[in-house]
């Protein structure tokens, strides 16, 4: 698939028009959790050439909705998230390069307080007069971040699907 990338500048993420969909196994993998996150705020440097582009996404923990309250409350607790103790997660790019055709925004996500690589592909982008719309996803190992609660009953996986709603900056 082919994607068009936008011009340089900066684009500033707009969380009204942003989140982030979870998806994980749940029961020792018979079952499928989906949930979201909101989005807070952050950046997108588009440089030319485009491997020098960078991204900055903030997120907040206490905003995860699964449609579960026991669910979500357990999440955000010190069990999972630790949400009051650590309010944030994170992504910063380190990298932003094409394989086999799919655009690659490597990086770091920092969760709980604890940082560790993700990499997340590109899966689509709209380019507006002003804005761009961009959707990207990741396969993250909660085991990285020091999540390791409810082994089994909580998939260690988890895929992240990023949609960002970004205006461009004068």
């Amino acid at each position: 698939m082919t994607i068009q990338l936008p011009g340089p500048g900066v684009y500033r993420i707009d969380p009204t028009g942003s989140r982030i969909a979870v998806r994980a196994k749940h029961r020792f993998g018979t079952g499928t959790v989906r949930g979201t996150f909101e989005l807070t705020g952050g950046e997108i440097a588009v440089a030319v050439p485009h491997e020098g582009s960078t991204v900055r996404a903030d997120a907040s923990a206490a905003s995860f909705e699964s449609g579960s309250s026991a669910r979500d409350r357990n999440v955000r607790s010190r069990r999972f998230l630790d949400a009051e103790a650590h309010p944030a997660i994170s992504f910063t790019s380190t990298a932003f390069d094409q394989v086999d055709g799919v655009w690659h925004l490597r990086g770091t996500l920092t969760a709980r307080g604890v940082t560790a690589a993700a990499d997340f592909a590109v899966e689509s982008l709209e380019l507006g007069a002003t804005d761009l719309l961009v959707s990207a996803t990741a396969r993250v190992d909660r085991y990285a971040h020091g999540i390791t609660a409810a082994k089994g009953m909580a998939g260690r996986h988890l895929e992240l699907t990023v949609t960002a709603r970004a205006t461009r900056q004068a």
